[in-house]
């Protein structure tokens, strides 16, 4: 049974440390690329509601594990007249056909989940041959002395934070998968804390 933290106390923590300024400059370059058939990974807190082109949405699905979260998502689609399909579940056993979305979006997601490649795996059989997964992460940083820090704070923030990983590789994992990747940026977020702060974002294409 999940403790008040984790019901509570968590998912508040992720909707502020996720909507920070400089988290938010990152979705808007991201985000607006979705298009077609979309879902949502980790869609709960409806953060990045008001940064998808509307014009360019055919239909819009989302997954998230926490009520909490899933109540302020629909919230936010509802207030931005997006008729959303926005359900709880979990990464690695998404309640979703086969090649159902031309595009993915993750943002802030893959480092909390409980098994990063089956959730890859996931992504790769719900998107259409071709698709593409937008993905926006923070995870393990390049630099020697920054990572250390992040393997040792790591145990601790990862009870604090709701799983939260901060050593997990991001767009080689994409690859690792079976994805063709297009990472865009990678850099440090300013006015964070570095073991916290390495980012990466771009696309991941599917075979096909």
């Amino acid at each position: 049974m999940a403790s008040w933290w984790e019901r509570h106390g968590v998912p508040r923590l992720i909707k502020c440390a996720c909507s920070q300024g400089q988290v938010m400059k990152l979705r808007s370059r991201v985000v607006p690329k979705a298009s077609g058939a979309i879902l949502e990974l980790g869609c709960g807190g409806g953060i990045n509601m008001e940064f998808y082109d509307r014009a360019r949405i055919v239909s819009f699905a989302g997954l998230d594990p926490s009520p909490e979260l899933l109540a302020m998502s629909r919230d936010a689609a509802k207030a931005r007249g997006i008729d959303a399909d926005i359900r709880g579940g979990v990464g690695e056993a998404m309640p979703f056909g086969d090649a159902m979305f031309d595009t993915v979006v993750t943002t802030f997601t893959l480092c909390s989940v409980t098994e990063q490649a089956a959730v890859l795996a996931e992504i790769r059989r719900v998107l259409k041959p071709g698709g593409t997964a937008l993905f926006l992460e923070h995870g393990a940083a390049p630099d020697a002395s920054v990572a250390k820090w992040q393997r040792r704070i790591e145990p601790v923030w990862k009870r604090i934070g709701g799983n939260c990983h901060l050593t997990r590789p991001i767009a080689t994992a994409y690859e690792s998968a079976g994805f063709a990747v297009d990472r865009q940026a990678a850099a440090y977020m300013p006015k964070t804390p570095r073991p916290f702060g390495w980012v990466e974002y771009g696309t991941a294409r599917a075979p096909g």
